[in-house]
């Protein structure tokens, strides 16, 4: 009886997981876009793709206002990881000479 109970939370569990993510998604396609206003704007202005300053203001922001229990460490990876994946959409952009940019 009791395997039947943990099934079921498990269930549970992974229902919120699933609308989590659903989430997280539409939150990064948001960000996405934003970040794609700002690379037209770098791209009229010709200013670089990469800034290492506003990376750092980036991760000082998320690890700041982590409450955890992820650790700073696992946080800023996984902001390392979606600036990574903004850069490389501006980059690709910027070389096809589209106007749609992503950057940080």
């Amino acid at each position: 009886m009791q395997m039947d109970a943990d099934k079921k939370k498990l269930e549970e569990f992974r229902v919120q997981i699933d609308d989590l993510d659903r989430r997280i998604l539409t939150l990064l396609n948001e960000r996405t876009r934003i970040v794609q206003q700002i690379g037209r704007v770098k791209q009229k202005a010709r200013l670089p793709i990469y800034e290492p300053r506003r990376e750092d203001q980036v991760f000082e922001n998320v690890t700041q206002n982590n409450s955890g229990p992820l650790t700073p460490e696992a946080v800023k990876r996984i902001f390392e990881r979606i600036i990574d994946e903004m850069r490389g959409i501006q980059r690709a952009q910027m070389e096809s000479g589209a106007e749609g940019d992503a950057s940080c």
